[in-house]
């Protein structure tokens, strides 16, 4: 960042960001932005810093040292692929970077003293699925499938290792989707698009699943996606109403309101993860009295609360070890906690 600054209670502090307000992540993006304006209509003394990185590694590459150049607190970007080429630079530069937009396992544990997670990793996503199958849910087995990309990937893996754990038998996953007989159930984990893809190949099938769950059917677009989408589960980081307690930031019915307020509308987890990173910075630096990475990383070290998006706690590489997944089902009015 520009300097180590020791903020006193009043200081103004400078929180940035480099967003997809454009291109391939945008719709999440623009969320995680709006996300930081509700917050901060509900903080006093801080100005946000925001630049569109339109999606793109080279955009985001030239506009990351210019925007940590206006700033004390520098959060990361939206989607683990932009995340995974932020955290070398923030490393390589000394900077500490607020990570509420890449679950990826291997980004949230790459750069200890340098990236401080808040997200629930990706091999613990499918964790709330699974168990509700576990619980009694009738399916002759568990078909796992992901998209291109680390992030499908590691959800994948960490499924099967718990699948396994639980005791739900797994079914060979396959990019086209077998036609497997009886009950069976399917869990998808990919870009957005590609598990809108999955779950209409799933549906057209002779014998489609019993029970789906998506990454994707985690956020309310969604429904807009998918004809119908009722029955259908997914999972994501956050969703209103399952916050137990907050002794970090803004209560979540005061986030709600300042969002309806705003934008007429109920948010998605990543307007909330992005809030919760700027809580925890900011609360870090005033915590510690300063803004240079290692004052920061400390704090975050020693940090054990929970925020409108739930707990937070990192281990010692940085990785969240305290917010858990959420797992909701869609019913003809919408998504609701399952």
């Amino acid at each position: 960042m520009a300097c180590d600054r020791n903020p006193s209670s009043r200081a103004s502090l400078r929180v940035g960001a480099c967003l997809s307000l454009t291109g391939r992540f945008a719709r999440f993006g623009r969320q995680a932005a709006r996300g930081l304006e509700a917050w901060r209509e509900l903080t006093d003394h801080v100005v946000l810093v925001i630049e569109d990185d339109e999606s793109s590694l080279a955009r985001l590459a030239a506009m990351l040292p210019v925007v940590a150049g206006r700033c004390d607190i520098l959060l990361g970007p939206y989607s683990t692929r932009l995340m995974r080429a932020a955290g070398p630079v923030a490393a390589d530069y000394g900077w500490l970077l607020w990570n509420h937009g890449g679950s990826g396992d291997d980004v949230e544990a790459a750069h200890p003293g340098y990236v401080v997670s808040v997200l629930t990793p990706a091999s613990r996503y499918a964790e709330p699925f699974l168990r509700y199958l576990a619980g009694g849910r009738p399916a002759a087995g568990l078909c796992v499938t992901h998209g291109k990309g680390p992030f499908g990937e590691q959800v994948a893996a960490g499924a099967r290792a718990t699948a396994g754990r639980l005791g739900i038998a797994m079914l060979p996953g396959t990019p086209e989707l077998m036609d497997f007989p009886g009950q069976w159930g399917l869990l998808c984990a990919g870009a957005f698009e590609e598990d809108v893809a999955t779950v209409r190949r799933a549906r057209s099938l002779p014998n489609p699943p019993d029970v789906i769950c998506a990454v994707a059917a985690g956020v309310r677009e969604f429904g807009l996606a998918i004809a119908d989408a009722r029955g259908i589960f997914g999972v994501g980081q956050w969703f209103p109403g399952t916050s137990e307690r907050c002794d970090l930031g803004p209560a979540e019915t005061d986030f709600l309101a300042a969002w309806a307020a705003r934008y007429r509308s109920v948010p998605d987890y990543p307007a909330v993860q992005a809030a919760a990173a700027a809580v925890i910075a900011t609360h870090c630096a005033r915590l510690s009295g300063g803004t240079g990475a290692e004052a920061l990383w400390q704090a975050a070290l020693g940090l054990d609360g929970r925020t409108l998006f739930g707990g937070f706690k990192i281990d010692a590489a940085g990785m969240q070890v305290s917010h858990d997944a959420t797992l909701v089902r869609w019913t003809a009015d919408g998504p609701v906690a399952a």
